[in-house]
């Protein structure tokens, strides 16, 4: 549990922050083809290396994937069209490379659902480096990304390149999913790293709050999580996945938000007229 809680902590805080400049930008259907994309790094990397191998497979898929979607972003082939080519086919190669082995099913299982209370001391400093290292690039590059998502004419005329932002944004971005991959699956790395973002957007208008609020959000959604699974586990012997029920705990505040903010602005509507 002090494993697991350490590693939703430092996802929590880097996936908020990530979050909010993928929600500023609209890159979620490019965030879910990275996520998609890295799969086939990680099945490779966990068939042949076993768990040591998992981080370099899925490093090297993600940085791959991470150039190939934001060349694609900014060709002249239909965006939508191009991710969607790419994420299904090297979400097929992967499922059919740990097809392979003989306990297919149990490790496709992990690969996809991940495997929270069972991560060892090296992951969570693996997850620790990973995290540092996409927290680093966004935090250094942050004020260009905020001018980026903005005003991106204004940001080309200022000078600034796009491509080489993009490319910087996007590798956060893979590097994000890879240190959630192994802790919450990646079928399910996408809420940890779009929904806390948009609950920032929903809560405040104020840019400077967006990311702490971010963070907040899904490092007590992430503690709420694991808290409500280790109860039903042991208390009452019913055996939620810990992954999947954090993420459904970062769904639900999401939807009691929205709810809130919808009533507010009623509230607002009727009090204007």
């Amino acid at each position: 549990m002090a494993r697991a809680l350490a590693v939703m902590a430092v996802l929590s805080l880097v996936a908020g922050v990530v979050g909010v400049l993928v929600n500023l930008r609209g890159l979620e259907f490019i965030s879910d083809g990275l996520t998609h994309a890295v799969f086939p790094g990680i099945a490779v990397g966990f068939v042949w290396g076993g768990q040591q191998g998992l981080f370099a497979g899925a490093m090297i898929a993600a940085l791959v994937a991470a150039v190939t979607l934001t060349l694609i972003a900014r060709s002249s082939v239909p965006t939508d069209a191009g991710i969607a080519v790419v994420f299904t086919a090297m979400f097929s190669v992967g499922v059919i490379v740990v097809t392979r082995e003989a306990d297919y099913a149990g490790q496709l299982e992990q690969l996809l659902f991940g495997r929270l209370l069972t991560v060892g001391p090296a992951e969570v400093v693996q997850t620790i480096v990973i995290c540092g290292v996409a927290l680093l690039v966004v935090l250094v590059t942050l004020k260009e990304q905020v001018f980026r998502a903005f005003d991106h004419t204004g940001f080309t005329a200022a000078g600034y390149r796009p491509l080489l932002l993009d490319l910087l944004l996007n590798s956060a971005i893979a590097l994000v999913v890879v240190a959630a991959s192994s802790a919450v699956g990646n079928l399910l790395v996408l809420a940890v790293l779009i929904v806390p973002g948009a609950v920032a957007r929903l809560l405040t208008s104020r840019l400077w709050l967006l990311f702490p609020l971010a963070a907040l959000f899904s490092g007590v959604a992430a503690w709420l999580g694991l808290a409500l699974g280790y109860a039903a586990s042991v208390d009452f012997g019913v055996d939620l996945p810990s992954g999947a029920t954090v993420v459904l705990v970062l769904v639900a505040g999401h939807a009691v938000v929205l709810l809130a903010r919808l009533a507010v602005d009623r509230v607002r509507g009727r009090t204007a007229r």
